[in-house]
Order: structure tokens, then sequence, then C-alpha cells
């Protein structure tokens, strides 16, 4: 067989035999060779998941998949599809960025069984809210729990957010357990645990501690926790503070599309916030 990954957030889970080949053939194989992986780096530049534990460190990824890049992405994606499972992840996010979910849904299912932790997360969610599927939490809590086994943050988040058992309520504590270990190598998992640092979610509030944690995740590029260094750096929570520095994390988190570091930029340029007699914002005022 002469010819696998995925979305939002999982983990990476040809031969040619022959007797003898034409001068013809040995100059072909090559050119399959290319042309598969130049579909792959096509589908990765349009549709790759940030938050993939599949994607590789440098592939930058999007939020998602923007309307004029959707038809390429599903071109390129359904043909690097065929041996790449972060390809099947990130053609179910160029079909639901299509108002697809019939063809999502498949792809997803397809990458799943692949190894694909991201596609498993997007169906849990499906299962757990009942959007294009009819609603079992059931199989919401056994895709999640599949996921977050595998160190999908996402996939930890969510579970714990579903609850334990019999409908149990949220277990934050186990969250931060299962996030701490994947947070050893994960960007996405340093953002998550950051937060509940951040905000005391699970355990003690600890504002050192989740600054060390999004500095991390910072330096792979997490929009989020670029975001959040901004903001820890500006008001200097968790250590110190730099608003030279804080407008530097802001710009490169916005530079990738983060709306939260969007508007912190204003702030900054237009500090001053004009209210009406309500006390209403109304606008920044810039000088």
């Amino acid at each position: 067989m002469c010819a696998m990954t995925k979305r939002s957030h999982a983990n990476v889970f040809a031969a040619i035999g022959c007797v003898a080949v034409s001068a013809i053939a040995i100059v072909a194989a090559p050119r399959v060779a290319l042309a598969q992986s130049a579909d792959l780096v096509l589908c990765d530049r349009l549709a790759a998941d940030p938050a993939d534990p599949d994607k590789p460190a440098d592939v930058k990824g999007t939020p998602e998949v923007m309307a004029p890049d959707i038809a390429t992405a599903i071109k390129f994606c359904k043909i690097a599809s065929g041996s790449s499972r972060r390809a099947l992840y990130q053609l179910g996010r160029a079909y639901a960025a299509n108002h697809q979910m019939p063809e999502a849904i498949a792809a997803w299912r397809k990458a799943a069984d692949k190894g694909s932790t991201s596609a498993m997360v997007e169906l849990g969610v499906l299962y757990g809210t009942g959007a294009g599927v009819a609603r079992d939490e059931a199989q919401a809590r056994k895709l999640f729990e599949r996921a977050a086994q595998a160190g999908n943050p996402r996939g930890v988040s969510n579970l714990a957010a579903l609850g334990g058992s019999g409908g149990a309520s949220p277990d934050p504590a186990r969250a931060r357990e299962l996030l701490a270990k994947a947070a050893e190598t994960n960007a996405e998992a340093q953002y998550q645990l950051g937060l509940m640092l951040a905000e005391g979610t699970g355990g003690a509030q600890d504002d050192s501690g989740a600054r060390a944690l999004f500095e991390k995740a910072a330096a792979q590029n997490h929009p989020g926790a670029l975001e959040r260094m901004g903001a820890f750096t500006q008001e200097g929570r968790g250590g110190p503070k730099d608003a030279a520095a804080a407008k530097a994390y802001y710009e490169r988190a916005a530079a990738l599309g983060d709306e939260d570091a969007k508007k912190a930029l204003k702030r900054i340029e237009c500090p001053y916030v004009i209210k009406d007699k309500r006390g209403n914002f109304v606008t920044n005022l810039c000088f």
C-alpha cells in the first residue's frame, strides 16, 4: 500500500515491496511521496488545531478554519487523510467549519479509531451536548477518559467538567492532578493548569506557580498563555511588573489571533475610558 492525524486537541499514534522495478517506477515513487507531503503541509497550514497534541511544533495552527480556506482545506486534508490521522482530524475541522456535520463526525470517528485524542474530544463534546448525534453522556465520558488517559488536556478538563460516574459533580482537584502530568511536556496542559492555579480551582491559589506555567507555554507560542503572561506582567502578579514586557506578550498573542490580547493592547494605547451618565462604557480615549 503506497500511500494518518487530526483538530481542535489529540496524540501522535508505506512500505513499498517490489521484486523488480523499471526505471520509470523508480522515478515516479519519490514524486508520490513529495505530493503526499505537500498535501499534508497545506492541510496543516489551513486547518491544524493549535492545541492538538499531534501537531508538530513547527506548525502554527489556526483557532478556526477561515471561510475563504474551507474548500482548499477539505481538498488537501482529504488527500492527506489516507496516511495521516492528524489530517483526518483536520478534515473534520474543515467540514465542521463548512457546516457539514455528518462528514465531520465521520472523519473524527476514523481519526479517533486511529488514536487521535483531539478527535475523541470533539466527538465527546458532540455526544455530551447532543449536537449532530443523539445525546449520550456515557459515550461522552468514555471518549473524554480515553483522551485524558492519553494526556490530552482538553480531555482532562472536559472529563472534570462532566463530573464523576453516576452524574457526580465535577472534580477539579482530580483535573489538577491529571493536568500536572500532562503539563510536563504539553503547552495546552501548562496553560490549563496555570488557569486553575491562578483562580484557585481544585486547590490553593498560586500566582507564582501559574505564572511559571504560563511562561513555559508562552515560550511555545501558546496564544492564551502569551495573553496571560501579558496580564500577569502588566499587573506584577506572581512576579516582577514590567509594562514593556507586558505589551510585547500582548503583541505576540494578538498576532496569533487572541482577541483578549487585542483588547488589552487597545486599552494600553487608549487608557482613558469614557462612560455615560449611568456609568456604562462608551469608548476609549486615545492620545
